[in-house]
């Protein structure tokens, strides 16, 4: 199993769930990568067997725009028989901009994982145990 976790974070706390994520991987002695969402793209896809897709909310509750989202666009039609999660952390709110990410995705979306602010023992402990079961 080859896991990719691809990422946008401006504060460092998506990047904190991402690397989390990626532990989870690999305690279950699966392979994975990691990836700003600047660095990857539809052609990295066939690589990989399943994807930790993750970013914070912005604005009004949104995805990240400059560089998330035009990747997200372009490679989530193509993820169709693939493993696929979503994770982000937010500041305000509830999470509404994970519900309306996964109701909007073009693909199968196995689970989501969201914390506020910087994840803490807990939330690592659940991005490691989402990883582990991206990878099982």
């Amino acid at each position: 199993m080859k896991v990719a976790v691809v990422y946008w974070s401006g504060t460092g706390n998506t990047e904190a769930m991402a690397n989390a994520i990626a532990e989870g991987v690999k305690q279950e002695n699966s392979e994975v990568e990691l990836f700003n969402a600047s660095e990857f793209n539809s052609s990295n896809v066939a690589e990989f067997d399943a994807f930790a897709f993750g970013c914070p909310a912005m604005g009004a509750e949104e995805l990240e725009d400059s560089e998330f989202l035009p990747m997200w666009e372009e490679v989530s039609g193509k993820l169709s028989g693939k493993r696929v999660a979503l994770f982000g952390s937010y500041g305000w709110g509830d999470g509404e901009w994970m519900r309306s990410w996964e109701e909007s995705a073009p693909c199968a979306v196995s689970e989501t994982y969201i914390c506020q602010e910087l994840p803490g023992e807990a939330e690592e402990a659940e991005c490691r145990a989402l990883g582990a079961r991206l990878a099982g």
